[in-house]
């Protein structure tokens, strides 16, 4: 976990790209059953994010999903995506196209940077 509040967390999912998820405190499994204080909060958390791995690693796209078929609790996912990366133009969750083409700035001072500016 690099981030938590009373409303949120903000855990790394491990992977050659740089990739966060966002989980609400309380156990919901509808994005409409979230307060407009969770939602917001959500939503700043998503913007920082998305910001700072523009800002960091140049990425080519952010990609923000929310599922929960799996894990039926509330949560987004953030990923910087590239051209080069071993997915891409698939979902992360798709099928792998290639070894990954990527020389990317170090994840463990990126998670730090977004630490401090969440």
């Amino acid at each position: 976990m690099i981030y938590e509040n009373a409303l949120v967390t903000v855990e790394i999912e491990p992977s050659d790209i740089p990739w966060v998820k966002v989980f609400t405190k309380r156990k919901m499994k509808e994005f409409s059953e979230c307060s407009t204080e969770e939602k917001l909060e959500i939503f700043r958390i998503i913007d920082i994010v998305e910001k700072t791995m523009l800002q960091y690693f140049n990425a080519d796209k952010i990609n923000i999903a929310s599922f929960g078929n799996i894990l039926p609790q509330v949560h987004w996912h953030i990923m910087a995506r590239f051209e080069l990366d071993s997915h891409f133009p698939e979902p992360m969750w798709g099928k792998k196209q290639r070894e990954s083409g990527l020389n990317l700035p170090d994840f463990d001072t990126f998670f730090k940077q977004l630490k401090t500016q969440l």
